[in-house]
């Protein structure tokens, strides 16, 4: 079996979406446009993996930022940590520590995006599924 998709409720994912879009590159694969659930389905750039984000009447919202980052996030390879991390809070993510590096020659930093959800960037020495 393979994962098809990552589901999350948030209040706008219009808006939540369209910040995927311009900011991690990632692109619409399907939508609703109806609502309440207004879906997005978002692919990343290789088209591997995909994230819907909706919205709900009936759902509550999780508190994303109540929570902590590494209890729940979405990770998102870069080759530019550091940069990456710096162009996303110019966006308007929320930086959460700095960019850390393991022994492993793995590189981490975390952000908020716009909705309080968890986003850690990633440059790994040895990537966790090889081409």
């Amino acid at each position: 079996m393979n994962l098809e998709h990552v589901a999350l409720v948030v209040t706008d994912p219009v808006a939540l979406a369209a910040w995927y879009v311009e900011h991690l590159g990632m692109s619409i694969v399907r939508k609703t446009d109806s609502g309440p659930g207004f879906a997005r389905f978002l692919a990343d750039s290789d088209r591997l993996g995909v994230l819907e984000i909706y919205g709900s009447d009936s759902l509550p919202i999780p508190d994303y930022r109540g929570r902590d980052p590494l209890v729940f996030h979405l990770a998102f390879s870069t080759t530019d940590v550091a940069g990456t991390l710096r162009r996303l809070i110019e966006a308007g993510a929320e930086p959460v520590g700095t960019v850390s590096v393991r022994p492993s020659g793995d590189s981490f930093a975390m952000v908020r995006d716009p909705c309080g959800i968890p986003i850690q960037l990633v440059n790994r020495a040895t990537p966790l599924v090889p081409a």
